[in-house]
């Protein structure tokens, strides 16, 4: 049945009209229809040479853009050729940098109501992006912090107001100018506490009036309602002269899923607290190394090229901020080459680590973990993040 939707006609006429647009007005799509009549107007029911290869341009893009999803639908899980159109170019303020143009190609409002603030720029939208797989791995009302695609406070809590106070509590200091985000509606004591912080973006999946009159006392605040879309299975990234793809990580592990590699099995609360931690990690840069403890991001160490590195850096930031980390876990977004890492988790009294395991010496680490009662589990699954 999906064969006979497939149009011949129509599409032949529009490519053949756009061909001949030194003679012809093409008009493709019904968005067109009051630049038409402007350009007619203008003119005197004429149009210039300029305005008709305009049109034929939007006529072009209306064919390919059909092609492509027909060529995609028969490719399939394929892939035998890079196919992707995406309509709706929003032209951003710069890219990256401000020496740097950007573009935006998608539809922003079938995921998000923007109800205030300035237009969303390029690092808004990767923060915004980072923040959206983050909340996702989380059933219990949980609130985070983001800054430069990472967590930098996050936890989860009975209330909203409690998850945004243990979240802020995390990081304090990167916590200025971040992305806010969280999967419970906002309301005005939420909004009171949250509004002393400055910061560039809010998403929730709503607010109560009483929150939207504090939240947008700042004109440039973005605050964003955020719709139920399903994200794409596919994700790209343009290098060197090609594009990478691959399957969205969607593998959330579980309890299930866990293997037990030391003689002491985890206490239910370090279970929970393992699992948590491991949800942040997999959403982390590469090398990371997650501390948690009570369903709470004590502190993380990201994007470093030692493993060791990154748990120094995470054990030196949490103790900045007064957390105790007797009784922590840790989680690695990979599996530990050396028992190195798990000897400075002994010494820093953290009681649980949670990995992948696959390394040649996962059994060292296992004996050391044995030999001073710490509990290790691992997953099977690697979450690298680059």
């Amino acid at each position: 049945s999906i064969i006979e939707k497939i149009d011949i006609g129509g599409i032949s006429l529009i490519r053949a009209a756009a061909k001949n647009y030194n003679d012809v007005v093409v008009v493709a799509s019904k968005q067109q229809y009051e630049p038409l009549f402007d350009m007619l107007t203008e003119h005197g029911a004429s149009s210039s040479l300029e305005e008709r290869r305009w049109m034929a341009k939007e006529a072009f893009a209306v064919s390919s853009h059909y092609d492509t999803a027909i060529f995609n639908y028969f490719d399939a899980d394929d892939y035998s050729a890079f196919r992707h159109s995406a309509n709706n170019q929003k032209t951003l303020r710069y890219g990256e940098n401000p020496h740097q143009k950007g573009y935006f190609y998608g539809d922003l409002n079938a995921m998000f109501d923007q109800i205030h603030g300035k237009e969303i720029s390029y690092n808004n939208l990767l923060d915004i992006n980072a923040a959206v797989d983050l909340i996702d791995e989380f059933d219990d009302i949980t609130f985070a912090v983001l800054k430069h695609n990472n967590a930098c406070g996050l936890a989860s809590r009975p209330s909203v107001i409690e998850a945004w106070k243990d979240a802020l509590a995390g990081d304090p200091v990167s916590a200025f100018g971040g992305i806010l985000i969280t999967n419970e509606v906002i309301d005005k004591q939420v909004a009171e506490e949250i509004n002393k912080l400055f910061f560039e973006v809010i998403v929730a999946p709503d607010y109560d009036v009483d929150a939207l009159e504090i939240l947008t006392q700042k004109k440039n605040r973005i605050i964003l309602v955020r719709k139920k879309m399903l994200l794409p299975r596919k994700q790209f990234r343009s290098l060197l002269n090609g594009v990478l793809m691959q399957d969205r990580d969607i593998n959330i592990e579980t309890i299930a899923d866990l293997k037990v590699a030391t003689n002491r099995i985890p206490t239910p609360e370090e279970m929970e607290d393992l699992l948590f931690a491991n949800k942040i990690v997999k959403n982390s840069k590469s090398n990371a190394i997650v501390l948690a403890k009570g369903k709470q991001l004590l502190a993380s160490g990201i994007g470093q090229t030692s493993r060791v590195d990154a748990l120094k850096q995470a054990i030196e930031k949490a103790k900045s901020f007064g957390f105790d980390l007797y009784g922590a876990v840790m989680a690695s977004d990979a599996f530990f080459p050396f028992p190195d890492c798990v000897e400075i988790v002994d010494k820093e009294g953290i009681t649980a680590v949670i990995q992948p395991g696959g390394s040649i010496k996962d059994q060292q680490v296992f004996n050391y973990c044995n030999e001073h009662n710490v509990a290790m589990v691992t997953t099977g699954i690697r979450h690298f993040k680059h």
